[in-house]
């Protein structure tokens, strides 16, 4: 695929992931064009992570993603003055939600419940997931405990499950349906690998939905 080419054009070591990057894509893309959603999970840096993808996949990353003009009519339709502005501001987004994001669930389920800090991801994975959607879950040991747990509701709830780790992949890697395992074993290493690695999964994604 020409995305993965010019990523291992400029990431030469991320070679050893090209397949799993584009089953990766196609699991995902498969996702969207059926109608149904990513979540995504990590903790740390890979929890902006998650929440980088998030931003890229739901607003415009590098492609125009003009409001439909269908859709800019039901605008128009529905409020004159306002649907203007919205029919001209608003952009294509794929569903995505980084879990991370929900500070008062988290703080409450972490307060309120036993093992409630490992167990907020699952939560809600549990709450928002349904079968066709997919779980994405990066750990760069492979080994992060609230991301496993949210990865099995996910496999429960009939999910696809994809891991992001380091080389050593971890208890992630080996449950996942698809792990992209960056050719490091360093934290910091690794985590400068997912960077282009996800980038390229939303280039890939924005050009076939959007192209």
């Amino acid at each position: 695929m020409k995305q993965t080419d010019l990523l291992i054009e400029r990431y030469p070591v991320l070679a050893a992931c090209k397949d799993e990057i584009e089953e990766t894509y196609r699991i995902i893309g498969t996702c969207f064009a059926d109608g149904n959603k990513l979540l995504v999970a990590g903790n740390g840096g890979s929890c902006s992570d998650a929440e980088h993808i998030a931003g890229e996949l739901m607003k415009g990353f590098k492609m125009s993603r003009t409001c439909p003009s269908q859709f800019a009519e039901r605008l128009t339709a529905a409020d004159a003055v306002r649907g203007l502005q919205l029919a001209e501001h608003l952009q294509g987004g794929l569903p995505t939600i980084a879990l991370s994001n929900h500070q008062s669930l988290n703080t409450a389920y972490i307060n309120d419940v036993a093992d409630g800090g490992l167990l907020m991801y699952a939560q809600q994975v549990y709450a928002y997931g349904k079968a066709g959607d997919v779980f994405l879950g990066i750990s760069t040991s492979g080994n992060s405990k609230n991301v496993m747990y949210a990865a099995v509701v996910a496999r429960a709830k009939g999910m696809k499950v994809i891991g992001l780790t380091g080389a050593m992949g971890g208890e992630l890697a080996a449950f996942a349906d698809v792990a992209i395992k960056a050719p490091e074993t360093e934290t910091y290493k690794i985590q400068e690998l997912h960077l282009p690695i996800y980038h390229c999964l939303c280039l890939m994604l924005e050009e076939r939905f959007f192209g």
